[in-house]
């Protein structure tokens, strides 16, 4: 008999799933787990999902190919990483492979609730782009995509190089549909590095939430947009143009532009 649920979490430490679990079912999340993957692709094939969380690093099947499986199965759950902080590289290309998230070990309740949460909604958003699209409605009202010049990482962040040769950076539509109500914006401070995959800055949301924008590539702030440190309702109006965060200097522009995904792509 087939079973609904919120999230299915894959790890082969139980101590993680009893983590996850003791943390998402106290917020009324519905639970359900597998301690390796070949476990989980059988439970996908009976149940429903509304999230996967997965280890990249697990035994018998690892979570790239645990990935790969859920796409050839066109298994609509979006995927959400868990990697420790030694394998942000792996995290990064997992998102270039599908995954919409990941989050480091060791969690915070927080940093789980947060992506948790954002996970939710993004399946929620699809699920509704999906019908707009099926019913002949104009389905861009959902989100706003990246505009075709853009890289983006995962669905959260993007990047554009003009032509001196720095990089502005910002956060998708789509993220901040997936935070709904925005309340403020942390950012850091011009100077400042940021390193692909780790957090660039934390936007707060209705609930108190402070959820990190992953920074889509590396190197050293030339400035960041000062109105929208004063004003986030910017970013929220024009994600994309005025409400850029950052300009930096990259690191390695050449390496790090070719692990995001070409907004371009979207559009096919």
């Amino acid at each position: 008999m087939s079973r609904q649920f919120d999230i299915l979490v894959i790890d082969d430490e139980q101590v993680i799933i009893d983590a996850v679990n003791k943390i998402c079912s106290a917020e009324g999340y519905k639970v359900d787990s597998s301690i390796d993957a070949s476990d989980a692709l059988k439970k996908l094939g009976t149940n429903s999902y509304r999230i996967l969380l997965c280890d990249i690093m697990m035994q018998d099947i690892d979570g790239f190919q645990f990935l790969d499986e859920v796409i050839k199965r066109k298994i609509e759950s979006p995927l959400m990483m868990m990697t420790g902080f030694s394998t942000v590289e792996n995290a990064v290309k997992s998102l270039y492979n599908g995954a919409i998230d990941f989050i480091p070990k060791p969690f915070t309740s927080d940093e789980l609730l947060s992506s948790v949460s954002r996970g939710l909604k993004y399946f929620e958003v699809q699920r509704k782009l999906k019908t707009a699209s099926s019913g002949n409605n104009d389905s861009s009202i959902i989100y706003v995509p990246c505009p075709a010049k853009y890289s983006r990482l995962g669905y959260a962040s993007w990047a554009y190089e003009d032509q001196s040769g720095s990089i502005l950076i910002g956060v998708t539509d789509l993220f901040l549909r997936t935070i709904e109500t925005v309340n403020g914006i942390e950012l850091l401070k011009t100077d400042d590095e940021v390193v692909q995959g780790n957090s660039c800055a934390q936007i707060k949301s209705g609930e108190d939430i402070l959820h990190p924008v992953l920074s889509p590539i590396s190197g050293r702030i030339l400035e960041r947009n000062e109105a929208v440190n004063n004003d986030i309702s910017i970013v929220e109006k024009d994600p994309y143009f005025n409400g850029w965060l950052y300009r930096i200097i990259p690191s390695d522009s050449e390496y790090e532009l070719k692990q995001l995904i070409p907004c371009s792509s979207d559009r096919l």
